[in-house]
């Protein structure tokens, strides 16, 4: 059995593996607009990153660009690499990338249909479960992942659009987790948000890094403060700052990112 010091050793070994990486990207969404520049980050296995910064910045961009979203935008182009476990997302298969990184929007995007069959959607595409049962159990597991099930257990088969915004965008994480992805990106998950459905939120967060490496975008330096465990902070394009999250916050080592998060620009 490990002692505590023993432990504790293993965990922070866990938190310097990486799982994510961006080298060098530059964003364009045509010849002359450029929205990221030269931006490199590492995003570490089983932690929380925010990416901070004013509107305008690029932060929902980039997120869009981990999992190749942005392809289907007319005129957008990347330069560098994104890596995921060392591998180049643009040499892996589109339906395995979806599959391996899931996103939550801003808004709850809940399927047509049921909660069971928005929860059910990918681990069905993806072939994933070879029986009723395997999937029945999946939906379950998923959804009291996300602290659902005890409140939709009995209208499973009712439509989506039934629940609050808060149980929908759980219900959204639900549907992200029920592939078993390796990374989960969030683009303000919380903005259309109460705040009690937010606080379920972030507590969501903290407990799904247990298993998840997680991806945030957030106006909110408040909340980046509480769920992660690092932040970067893009300006104009560009990354100004990243680093643990209660370094960056309570000792910047960048102007710009003392006057950010002092709410003195934005």
């Amino acid at each position: 059995m490990l002692n505590i010091s023993e432990k504790a050793v293993n965990k922070q070994a866990e938190r310097q593996k990486i799982k994510l990486e961006l080298k060098q990207i530059n964003l364009f969404y045509d010849t002359t607009k450029q929205v990221l520049n030269n931006i490199s980050i590492k995003f570490h296995e089983k932690a929380v990153t925010a990416l901070i910064g004013p509107s305008g910045c690029g932060k929902s961009s980039l997120l869009k660009t981990i999992n190749r979203i942005n392809d289907y935008i007319e005129g957008f182009r990347y330069t560098g690499e994104v890596m995921l476990d060392g591998k180049n997302i643009n040499n892996l298969n589109i339906t395995l990338l979806r599959l391996l990184i899931g996103i939550v929007f801003q808004k709850p995007i809940v399927l047509p249909g049921s909660i069971y069959k928005n929860v059910a959607f990918g681990p069905k595409i993806h072939e994933l479960c070879k029986t009723k049962e395997e999937l029945n159990k999946v939906v379950e597991d998923s959804l009291r992942k996300v602290g659902l099930w005890e409140e939709v257990k009995h209208k499973l088969h009712e439509s989506a659009t039934s629940l609050s915004g808060g149980q929908q965008q759980r219900l959204c994480i639900a549907r992200a987790i029920a592939i078993n992805p390796k990374v989960i990106l969030m683009d303000e998950p919380c903005s259309a948000l109460d705040p009690i459905a937010t606080a379920k939120i972030e507590t969501l967060i903290c407990e799904l890094k247990k298993q998840y490496t997680i991806v945030i975008v957030t106006h909110s330096m408040s909340q980046a403060q509480r769920v992660s465990d690092y932040v970067g902070f893009l300006y104009m394009g560009e990354l100004v700052e990243f680093g643990e999250t209660s370094s960056v916050f309570e000792n910047p080592q960048q102007l710009l990112t003392k006057q950010y998060i002092s709410g003195k620009m934005g």
